[in-house]
């Protein structure tokens, strides 16, 4: 924390706590007392947001928007590999069953 920074939040503390007057800490810090209860209003809540509960465990680790959009890319390409490739394996069954001696030859449509 800086030297500024630091006197300021002791100047608050010190107002909070009954030990001097907003105006004097204002004139301490050279601004008015307006903006010396602007800084009090922001210091207060950074404390509060500061004490917010926070998740348990580990941060989740932010989401690489590109490197998602490749795994749902390479996701899609292997199931249409998957689905090529039992078209390509009922044809060749479809094909070896027509190519057996002891069944009847099948009608085939013309096209």
């Amino acid at each position: 924390m800086n030297l500024k920074a630091r006197q300021r939040a002791e100047l608050i503390l010190q107002v909070r706590s009954g030990q001097m007057t907003a105006s004097q800490a204002a004139k301490t810090l050279g601004i008015s007392r307006q903006a010396y209860y602007q800084w009090e209003r922001r210091a207060l809540q950074a404390m509060m947001n500061a004490l917010e509960d926070q998740p348990s465990g580990r941060p989740k680790i932010p989401v690489d928007v590109e490197k998602q959009n490749l795994n749902d890319r390479i996701q899609e390409l292997e199931h249409q590999l998957q689905q090529h490739q039992q078209r390509q394996e009922l044809r060749e069954i479809l094909s070896q069953w027509e190519e057996r001696e002891d069944l009847p030859p099948s009608k085939k449509n013309p096209r």
